[in-house]
């Protein structure tokens, strides 16, 4: 295994899975740059990786727009070393039925999931390529598969697999790898706010979504944190272009 000192981005990692993610990477020895829209915002996360011997540095970007993420990848880049593992998890909601939907909303979602993605992962490329060394683990879910009141949301994730697998395609020559998270039910704050809307009681919302699930739980942002550290490893080289479901167990 390589004694190389990684540098990786992730976004959306103020808070959630994001933030389990960005602290488990720290853990596992990388220097994590912690991006979300509010560089303050991510202060908790960048201080609970420095408070367990880590090295992490806040920084604030849109991931939807072009110039705040060259400028926050140079950043990365100056301050914290070349980033090479990328994380894209920076997502955002705006659910309702589709004759309900707003073309807004239908674009906001769009432009921070697949816009963002493509962004941050075009100007990461370079130096993944420069180092013959990379990984880009996008987050999609199991709602690409569909899900009432999700059609922006849905086609956003859905979207997500078809460019991670391009992303495969096109980099595996140069040593970098891509692949897809598909999440099921995580306890965050998003699915918290979800239940909120619906007129439900968290743990009444979480224990029906349980009910469904084979291993009878929900999941925690620690669990997608296990699967981007494997993914984002030196022993994941030859796994790419893959979309994994960590959803408890089988979908229909």
């Amino acid at each position: 295994m390589s004694s190389t000192v990684r540098t990786a981005i992730v976004t959306g990692a103020a808070r959630g899975i994001g933030a389990a993610v960005a602290k488990r990477l720290a853990a596992d020895g990388m220097q994590v740059a912690v991006l979300d829209l509010d560089a303050a915002s991510c202060a908790d996360t960048v201080s609970a990786i420095e408070a367990a011997g880590g090295k992490a540095l806040a920084v604030g970007a849109n991931v939807a727009d072009e110039a705040s993420v060259a400028a926050a990848v140079e950043k990365v880049a100056e301050e914290l070393g070349e980033p090479t593992v990328l994380i894209n998890n920076a997502g955002i909601t705006r659910d309702n039925l589709l004759f309900k939907m707003t073309v807004e909303d239908w674009d906001a979602v769009m432009s921070v999931h697949l816009r963002g993605a493509f962004l941050m992962s075009r100007a990461t490329q370079k130096y993944m390529v420069d180092n013959k060394f990379g990984r880009i683990v996008n987050l999609s879910s199991t709602s690409a598969q569909g899900n009432r009141g999700q059609v922006n949301y849905s086609a956003a994730k859905a979207g997500m697999q078809g460019f991670t697998k391009t992303l495969a395609v096109e980099l595996g020559k140069f040593g970098v790898t891509a692949n897809a998270i598909a999440p099921g039910f995580i306890a965050t704050e998003m699915t918290a706010a979800t239940a909120e809307r619906v007129g439900a009681s968290f743990e009444d919302y979480k224990a029906a979504a349980a009910s469904q699930i084979p291993v009878a739980r929900v999941g925690e942002p620690e669990d997608i944190a296990h699967t981007a550290s494997f993914l984002a490893s030196e022993g994941a080289g030859f796994v790419s272009g893959q979309v994994i479901y960590v959803a408890g167990g089988p979908k229909d």
